[in-house]
Order: C-alpha cells, then sequence, then structure tokens
C-alpha cells in the first residue's frame, strides 16, 4: 500500500519515523490556508488537514495520502506561521505567561475516498518573557515558519513552564492519533 505525505515539513518525517514508517513519497499540497471569518482554531486544523489531503489524493489517487496542519491558539485566537520578526514579538507578547492550545489536524484519504480526521491537542504554559529573552529567541531565527513563532524542539522549549498533551503534536504531528488513522485504514504498522 503506497503512503504520500501531503506535507513539506522535514519535522513531520522525522516523527514518521520514529513510528517505523517512511512514506513512498512526499508531496507538498498547495492549498489557501487562510481563516475562515468565525472559524474556531479546532476547526481551522482539520479542515486545512483534510484539505491538504484531498488536493494530494487528487494527483495520487492511488495512495493514501496522509496530512496535517498545526494551529497555535490563545483562546479563539490563531497566531501566524511567524515569517518575520515583528510578527514574532507580537506573537512572544500574546504567547508569554499564558497558557495556549497547540491543535494538529491529521487527515487520511484512502483511494476508495474515504476520509478519515483526527485532532491532537496539547496545552502549553509559557513562562514571562522579558525583553532581553525575546530579543535572544529572535536572535536565533528557529521560529521563521513556525506556527505562533516557536519551536518545541528548539530554543523555545527554555521558554515553556509546563506541557499537557503530546511532545510530538506540538512538533507538527500527533503521532497516537496518525497510528490510528494508519492502522484504521488497514497500512501495515504495528
Amino acid at each position: 500500500m503506497k503512503l504520500v505525505l501531503a506535507s513539506a515539513s522535514p519535522r513531520r518525517l522525522e516523527l514518521l519515523k520514529r513510528i517505523g514508517i517512511v512514506p513512498d513519497a512526499v508531496v507538498p499540497a498547495d492549498i489557501d490556508e487562510h481563516v475562515k471569518p468565525g472559524e474556531p482554531p479546532r476547526d481551522h486544523a482539520l479542515r486545512l488537514a483534510r484539505e491538504k489531503a484531498l488536493a494530494v489524493a487528487a494527483i495520487e489517487p492511488d495512495a493514501l495520502v496522509l496530512a496535517a496542519d498545526t494551529v497555535v491558539a490563545v483562546g479563539r485566537r490563531i497566531l501566524p506561521k511567524v515569517e518575520d520578526e515583528a510578527t514574532l514579538r507580537t506573537c512572544m507578547a500574546l504567547l508569554s505567561g499564558r497558557r495556549h492550545r497547540v491543535l494538529t489536524g491529521v487527515a487520511l484519504v484512502a483511494p476508495d475516498g474515504t476520509i478519515r480526521a483526527k485532532l491532537g491537542e496539547t496545552m502549553i504554559a509559557m513562562k514571562r518573557l522579558s525583553a532581553e529573552e525575546v530579543d535572544y529567541y529572535a536572535s536565533h531565527g528557529e521560529w521563521r515558519g513556525k506556527a505562533g513563532g516557536y519551536a518545541l524542539q528548539g530554543y523555545g522549549e527554555v521558554y515553556v513552564r509546563h506541557i499537557a498533551g503530546s511532545y510530538s503534536n506540538v512538533v507538527g504531528l500527533p503521532l497516537g492519533e496518525t497510528r490510528l488513522l494508519l492502522k484504521a485504514a488497514g497500512y501495515p504498522i504495528a
């Protein structure tokens, strides 16, 4: 059974390898990722994962297509994938001293068109950040392209006081949920 990962994320590939999965192909999905007006964070993460999986399934109709989308949310506010320092500083100000959720929608499309989806959710408490800490973190650059502007698997971990839930979810792919989806679709996994 051919498995295609609909993601350009090297972190998702690394996470899949942890559970013994190496996709047969990697085909990043090109979809509009804007938040719809009034769309809650959970719905947004699941919708984007499904849309990514369906977009790649149209190209790879004979494969299982796995896609994911990770969202960082403070309340109902979805933080962007950070590409510039000004946005990073805005995100760090929102996260400083607060709890937030990391939500990852995971979707799997089978060759028969069946769509399965699950949501990973992790709660994180961030320490109160000083201006010096934000300056130092900004100088690292690891935040580029990251939802909410930080990488738990990098230097950003030093700012986390508490994590409740899946670590792999925060990195970009909740392995427990992903494994269950693949097993339900008949993919050979232990």
